[in-house]
């Protein structure tokens, strides 16, 4: 990612860092602060390629105030668009889906081909010498990495496979491109703020005491990590020693004969990669995910994502898939728990930020990129007001 903070690597091993003040996770005003300065200049995915396979098939991302659309166009192209109309400012595609033959606004019906042109505007001899070349809609930079479909609202960041580097060789053996999806992308809410559920997915020192099944099905994943600026990856393997569950015990004794698909070492494999400032890719033997930690307004987190595999009609692969959903949704509602008892936790007055141990150290760069790109975070109490 675009940013000067060096990798916590660099630093020296005696140096302790801490958390970060409460008031960070609370204070109101830096929601527009963080919209302004980390999420429109990020990449953010939106949706899997298969998602929008056909012309006319689009996808929306809702990022705060801002909404955009991804589409297939007729030439087979991938666009993207601010989702709002060029007259009077109307959103005008909701979830996902198709657009029969061009996007229609729902308000006055101006239309759009896929390419954003303008090209019908009801009574058009109404308006004054309107130049429709000069109306179309507002594009978005796209790119495609993975498989994945990723826009970036503003700024000038390192592409995503830039940031990936020599580590995108870790997901070749997925075939991510080839997969479809499992369901389609979900959100659920939170009742914490985003930054403190993207604290939590981004340190496994709690996984022994927080989720027990993967604790008894796997090693822990900070056993085996590695890291460059702006990107951290841990793998959990599967442990000799079955689970006294059995939908663990099941998928750990079986996965590594029906994941036929991959080597060896990755169908006994988890591996987890998560990249500044909110995504997390998670690779399992029989399926992947993608989810985004987002702002929900104050106190609140929308985490939207979406599981997607190789096309498998084969029983047992449904059946590995079934019990990998059904582990990962327990993982999922005790990381939820947690995040809303720290939050809870941090509005007591006596809170004080603790000492971090060397297995948080990439929590500790995401707190280097808030006080990088918003420099009151640095500060130990809320200021009067932000520059």
């Amino acid at each position: 990612m675009n940013t000067a903070v060096a990798p916590f690597a660099s630093r020296a091993p005696s140096e302790q860092r801490y958390a970060m003040p409460a008031w960070i996770y609370s204070d109101p005003r830096l929601a527009a602060l963080e919209q302004e300065r980390i999420f429109r200049p990020s990449w953010q995915i939106v949706c899997h390629v298969n998602q929008i396979a056909r012309a006319g098939d689009f996808v929306t991302l809702e990022l705060g105030s801002d909404s955009v659309v991804v589409v297939r166009d007729k030439e087979g192209a991938i666009q993207a668009f601010h989702n709002v109309c060029r007259h009077r400012g109307a959103r005008m595609l909701d979830g996902s889906g198709k657009c029969a033959g061009a996007i229609t606004c729902p308000y006055h019906g101006w239309t759009y081909r896929y390419d954003g042109a303008l090209i019908g505007v009801p009574s058009k001899d109404s308006f004054a010498d309107l130049d429709r070349g000069k109306h179309g809609l507002i594009p978005v930079r796209v790119d495609v990495f993975l498989g994945f479909v990723f826009v970036c609202i503003a700024g000038n960041p390192p592409k995503p496979a830039d940031v990936f580097g020599e580590m995108v060789e870790e997901f070749t053996p997925y075939r991510i491109g080839d997969m479809v999806a499992l369901g389609p992308i979900t959100e659920e809410v939170w009742e914490v703020d985003w930054k403190l559920a993207i604290d939590n997915y981004l340190e496994s020192y709690h996984v022994p005491i927080g989720h027990p099944g993967l604790a008894r099905m796997f090693t822990p994943d900070y056993e085996d990590q590695r890291g460059i600026p702006g990107l951290a990856r841990g793998i959990s393997w599967i442990k000799d020693l079955p689970s006294s569950r059995w939908s663990e015990r099941v998928y750990t004794k079986h996965i590594t004969e029906i994941a036929t698909h991959l080597p060896d070492e990755n169908r006994r494999s988890w591996r987890f990669y998560s990249m500044l400032p909110n995504l997390g890719i998670d690779l399992f033997p029989e399926q992947i995910d993608f989810f985004q930690v987002l702002p929900g307004g104050p106190g609140k987190t929308r985490v939207r994502g979406a599981l997607f595999g190789l096309p498998d009609e084969r029983r047992d692969m449904k059946l590995m898939r079934f019990l990998g959903t059904r582990i990962n949704a327990l993982v999922n509602a005790e990381d939820r728990f947690l995040c809303e008892r720290v939050a809870q936790g941090l509005r007591s007055s006596t809170y004080v930020p603790g000492p971090l141990s060397d297995l948080e150290r990439w929590m500790s760069e995401f707190h280097d990129l808030l006080r990088e790109r918003i420099p009151e975070t640095r500060l130990p109490s809320a200021p009067a007001s932000f520059a």
